[in-house]
């Protein structure tokens, strides 16, 4: 679109003063218009904190006439993801003032329907904790007794993301705002690419079921080649995707436009191919052996923290993993816990609706099983699944987790408008292509920054919110902390909808009613749940 600007104003800008000179001098003020028009189309080329109007000179102001005026079918458009799942509009404009540090503030109080069935919120102390009493960088220490290096991590970081979905601008514009800001990015499942390393910041390595960058040629894992990256000094944790809350039980898909030979190279695969991951990993085949390839990685990673990631499908099956820990005696230093409502471009739809347990549902049923069986202890849980906000961070926290990933807000933070074209290359902020003619609109420089000053305000306001409850740690916020308006006139809190279990309560076949049958049919010798028995 810049080439085609500079081609056509040069060419407009020279018929109109052309036709000012020898036809009739009335063109002369519509060569004036062109020339103050082509002077701001030049503008927003080369101006870097607007990626749509670098790219789209002159032609992208029109997205803020759009925004201005903001007819209803327009303001439910990009109030949606692609799977026409709804996103608070206050959270997303939060989202982008707290990046471009500009006034957060909203008038008229509230913009949400407080009477509607499902708002939540959380409940506040007439005896608050100042804010300047409080840890202002809380943070959370990752690894157990078999961990050697275990990682200090922020309680927000960058979820998985690949660089391949994501341009290289964008992976380094997230990898510079988490150098700046202390906080992990992870790689997502495409490998460590040379966007994730120019920067400096901490990484979380993902591990799929392609094995991309740790592969042999045929696809099979490979320890020497994850070895050598895993000890990278950058990465400082290792997570192992087993099914991702979009897409559970369904591989990822790399079109073939978007599969350049510099991705192909990382990925170890062949240029301008569409790669599809296998839905299963080849590296195990049952949740002993899965446990077994956990403590390998560790060990061949010097002893960094190594986890894996789920979205709870079968209970049986997370329950058969928990099995295999204990009787080898061997954890996992956390489990990411993502939900159905997590956001792809890279999977049927039906998959992104209506297949796995939302977040919420399973991060209260992994910490609940942990609890029981005493295992706990050994494991950190990382809440993964459209956490946008510092009320999201306190919820999920409240229902058991110790730290939260967040993919959309940190998209959002650089720049991204919810086009709705992440699977077509065609991405106009330049964040979801590979097309260089859109990436040049994404300033690294500026959107480091800005991803830094959203980290750095979510966490701000979210120890703002724990001390207005009255908590001076987050250990202690609860699942009583958090309410839901289930109806007009009746509210619940979190542990009546989420009852919580004791630690070790499950201990000796002690096992609740709810869970005696996912109990009796978790096999830790082999996968899957034949439902058949269950009637």
């Amino acid at each position: 679109m810049r080439k085609q600007f500079v081609v056509f104003s040069t060419l407009i800008l020279a018929t109109t003063l052309l036709m000012a000179i020898y036809l009739n001098k009335n063109w002369s003020v519509f060569f004036v218009i062109i020339l103050v028009l082509t002077f701001m189309g030049y503008q927003d080329m080369y101006q870097k904190r607007h990626a749509v109007r670098r790219i789209y000179p002159l032609f992208g102001r029109l997205r803020y006439v759009l925004e201005e005026l903001r007819p209803k079918m327009y303001q439910y458009f990009i109030e949606s993801d692609t799977d026409g799942k709804p996103i608070s509009r206050v959270d997303r404009s939060t989202i982008y003032q707290r990046s471009k540090k500009e006034l957060e503030t909203i008038p008229f109080g509230t913009q949400l329907d407080v009477y509607a069935e499902g708002y939540e919120w959380m409940c506040h102390s007439v005896a608050p904790k100042a804010f300047e009493s409080l840890n202002q960088d809380p943070r959370v220490l990752f690894g157990n007794k078999d961990c050697k290096q275990p990682y200090s991590a922020s309680i927000l970081n960058i979820s998985a993301m690949s660089f391949g979905s994501l341009s290289a601008q964008a992976v380094e514009s997230m990898n510079g705002g988490a150098k700046i800001g202390n906080f992990a990015q992870n790689t997502g499942e495409g490998g460590i690419s040379p966007y994730h390393l120019k920067q400096g910041g901490d990484l979380i390595w993902q591990i799929g079921t392609g094995y991309f960058g740790c592969r042999d040629e045929h696809g099979n894992f490979d320890g020497n080649l994850f070895a050598e990256k895993a000890q990278m000094p950058n990465v400082k944790m290792i997570e192992l995707k087993i099914s991702q809350g979009a897409k559970p039980g369904h591989g990822g898909i790399l079109p073939a436009s978007k599969n350049t030979e510099e991705i192909a190279k990382i990925r170890h695969v062949k240029p301008f191919t569409q790669v599809a991951s296998p839905p299963y990993h080849t590296a195990f085949d049952t949740p002993l052996e899965m446990i077994q390839f956990i403590d390998k990685l560790r060990q061949l990673s010097g002893g960094k923290p190594v986890g894996f990631k789920i979205c709870i499908g079968h209970k049986a099956e997370f329950i058969s993993i928990c099995k295999a820990m204990i009787h080898l005696d061997i954890y996992p230093d956390f489990i990411t816990v993502d939900g159905g409502e997590g956001g792809t471009g890279a999977a049927p739809q039906e998959f992104s609706n209506y297949i796995g347990a939302p977040m919420l549902d399973g991060l209260a049923f992994v910490h609940n099983i942990l609890n029981g069986l005493n295992i706990r202890k050994h494991i950190k849980i990382i809440a993964a699944g459209k956490v946008t906000s510092s009320f999201h961070i306190a919820r999920a926290l409240a229902l058991g987790a110790d730290t939260c990933n967040s993919a959309r807000a940190m998209m959002m933070a650089i720049g991204c408008i919810q086009a709705l074209l992440c699977n077509t290359n065609r991405c106009p902020t330049g964040i979801a292509t590979q097309d260089p003619n859109l990436t040049i609109g994404l300033d690294v420089a500026d959107k480091k920054v800005r991803l830094a000053n959203f980290h750095k305000g979510t966490i701000k306001n979210f120890v703002e919110i724990m001390g207005a409850s009255g908590i001076d740690d987050m250990k202690n916020i609860t699942r009583s902390h958090i309410y839901r308006r289930v109806s007009l006139n009746e509210m619940l809190t979190y542990e009546e909808i989420f009852p919580s279990i004791k630690v070790g309560s499950m201990l000796n076949n002690n096992i609740p009613e709810k869970y005696k049958w996912d109990f009796a049919h978790a096999d830790m010798n082999k996968w899957g749940v034949s439902i058949q028995e269950n009637v």
